[in-house]
């Protein structure tokens, strides 16, 4: 009996790590989150919103709607897009989704 407190006492002990190790599995769990999910889709972001801001008129689109459309006119918030005879819709300049050319070229 003497031999098994014996060895439950030095098990116990050799279970015992400091805080900063019972945490480490998170820390890489959070790191590889980090470099494979939340980086790429914040540069992707910012891509995107760079896109949006030299959109000028006279660039043709394509919303998340899947209109095609060209630019007429810019406003604060929204485009003016033209994508028919007659046909002029406004729509939010986040809903750009892609340029199929721009006017500069």
């Amino acid at each position: 009996m003497d031999f098994v407190t014996t060895v439950l006492a030095q098990a116990a002990q050799g279970q015992a790590q400091p805080g900063w190790q019972q945490f480490l599995p998170f820390i890489l769990i959070f790191a590889a989150m980090w470099f494979l999910i939340i980086a790429p889709q914040r540069k992707k972001q910012k891509q995107h919103q760079k896109m949006i801001t030299e959109l000028k008129s006279g660039a043709e689109v394509i919303t998340s709607g899947g209109i095609y459309g060209t630019i007429t006119n810019v406003k604060d918030d929204r485009f003016v897009l033209k994508i028919a005879d007659n046909t002029k819709i406004e729509i939010l300049k986040s809903a750009v989704t892609s340029v199929v050319s721009s006017s500069d070229s």
